[in-house]
């Protein structure tokens, strides 16, 4: 019986399509994650772009850092301002003009003080807050005391006229020691540096100072300058402030102020 011819297997030529399949694919897969990566946000795009364009004309207002806070907190930077915002800078002439300005308040403060400064019961110095008049408290008040002394008043009147020339605000601290105070009029520190500073409001309020641009605030003894270990620590820590402010960029050097001939 003849023997049956095994049938020829034919090549199949066809297999790279599967290959060919598969790379597509990937490559298909591929440019579908680079363009989900690449692909923009329009809220975050408008935001930033109204940000740059608010940099050139005037700054953002409170709502609007809220809300720009609230929905994309990534496009402000670390002081809250949109990235790119640009923050306006005074004029150098105006800035002269206002540190010269200052400059003479100082001096007339100074010359308006002069017994007290020579006898060093009285500091004036100028900061990035403004200038500072530090008066110890045994010039102006009698121990435990809020009613200004008459030998006080005549000097505390010459600063009131300076000040009543010009616009700036003006804050009055009054500061004491550590050491308590329980009498009926004032049961602790606080009350008694809050009447010191009251009381030397009244007396600019009463020589032309408006009031609007007053303010007095009681430390009572948080804020020491010295220790309260000693008698001249503590001597020096019981006093009265009075800041004369200002707004100013920059930082500015703290100096210490002397009256011209002392």
């Amino acid at each position: 019986m003849p023997r049956k011819r095994a049938s020829e297997e034919h090549e199949n030529l066809e297999r790279w399509l599967v290959s060919y399949a598969d790379f597509i694919t990937l490559l298909f897969a591929f440019f579908v994650v680079m363009y989900a990566i690449s692909s923009i946000n329009e809220g975050k795009y408008r935001v930033l772009s109204d940000s740059l364009v608010q940099a050139f004309r005037e700054p953002p207002t409170s709502a609007r850092l809220i809300e720009m806070r609230t929905r994309n907190p990534e496009l402000l930077d670390g002081s809250g301002r949109p990235i790119g915002q640009v923050q306006p800078r005074q004029p150098a002439a105006q800035t002269q003009v206002e540190t010269e300005r200052m400059k003479k308040v100082a001096k007339n403060v100074l010359d308006a003080m002069a017994p007290l400064v020579k006898e060093g019961q009285v500091r004036v110095t100028q900061s990035p807050r403004g200038i500072t008049v530090e008066i110890n408290a045994s010039v102006l008040f009698a121990t435990g005391e809020a009613i200004l002394q008459p030998t006080s008043t005549e000097a505390l009147t010459a600063v009131a006229r300076v000040l009543a020339e010009v616009d700036n605000p003006i804050q009055v601290e009054g500061h004491t020691d550590n050491v308590p105070i329980r009498s009926p009029v004032f049961p602790s520190n606080w009350e008694l540096s809050s009447a010191r500073a009251g009381s030397v409001v009244r007396l600019f309020t009463e020589h032309g100072v408006s009031p609007a641009r007053l303010v007095a605030i009681g430390y009572a003894d948080n804020r020491p300058l010295d220790t309260n270990a000693t008698p001249d620590g503590r001597a020096r820590n019981r006093r009265v402030n009075i800041l004369i402010m200002h707004e100013r960029q920059g930082e500015v050097r703290e100096i210490q102020l002397a009256p011209e001939g002392i």
